[in-house]
């Protein structure tokens, strides 16, 4: 992962660690949950190459998904399954190359998140697709963070970009959504307490997916970039494969998508 100035760790260490919250308790259970929407995300996505971009860990997993035949992880340092040392802010990889580009919490945690997606819209090829796993602020996991992130240790030292911003983003760069899904409902607490607090998860991606902890994106780069048309902000809303269900949009939601970031 690349060095964030508000994070107790530098840089090689922050992958580590990351990875290290994300094997225990509520980073586990999130992890599963993040694991499940991008199978189903993976679903019709398929290439020569696919990149994994400064992500958390769990590679060999994730990517086995994707129907792709050749798979990079690319960190900041060295380490085991590490195909590429670089930066994500300055991928060492020629323009229209990849296929496919994961970035699981990788903008969380970048120096230049808005450089990242840059790069990987370089790096695409037209028709090609970014998976983009971030944490939402405006929810209980973004409420955590606002009493833990002075302690700078993961994941609470993290950006927590918004969904809104990630996509004006993506849709600046030339960027087309095309599918949207959200976990992390259920507040990071001990593990007895997730198993007990589970029915949040059924209802929430139903009644307010604008709070959920975690959203999952899906977007494919446009044949031809052109300057794109603003359009107006309606909230957060799933759309995901495979028959799941896309929630009401709600005034609340638009409300909530007008005040945030």
């Amino acid at each position: 992962m690349s060095t964030f100035s508000r994070c107790e760790e530098r840089l090689g260490d922050l992958g580590h660690a990351l990875a290290d919250w994300f094997s225990r308790a509520a980073g586990a259970h999130l992890q599963r949950q993040e694991a499940q929407i991008l199978e189903r995300f993976s679903e019709g996505v398929f290439g020569y190459y696919l990149a994994s971009v400064q992500g958390v860990g769990g590679h060999s997993e994730l990517l086995a998904a994707f129907a792709v035949k050749n798979r990079i992880v690319a960190e900041a340092a060295p380490g085991p399954g590490v195909d590429l040392v670089a930066m994500a802010e300055q991928l060492p990889l020629q323009g229209d190359s990849l296929d496919v580009v994961l970035l699981r919490h990788s903008l969380d945690f970048a120096v230049d998140p808005q450089q990242v997606l840059r790069e990987v819209e370089r790096v695409l090829i037209p028709e090609g697709r970014v998976l983009i796993v971030g944490f939402n602020p405006f929810s209980l996991w973004g409420l955590w963070r606002l009493f833990l992130r002075w302690r700078r240790r993961v994941p609470w030292c993290g950006h927590f970009l918004s969904y809104r911003r990630v996509a004006d983003w993506l849709g600046l760069l030339g960027f087309d959504i095309e599918y949207t899904d959200v976990a992390g409902f259920t507040p990071p607490m001990p593990e007895r307490w997730q198993d007990r607090l589970g029915f949040l998860e059924r209802v929430g991606r139903r009644v307010w997916p604008m709070l959920a902890g975690v959203y999952v994106i899906r977007a494919v780069k446009r044949v031809s970039t052109v300057t794109p048309v603003r359009l107006r902000w309606h909230g957060l809303r799933v759309s995901a494969p495979r028959g799941v269900v896309e929630p009401t949009t709600r005034e609340g939601m638009r409300r909530a998508g007008a005040g945030h970031e």
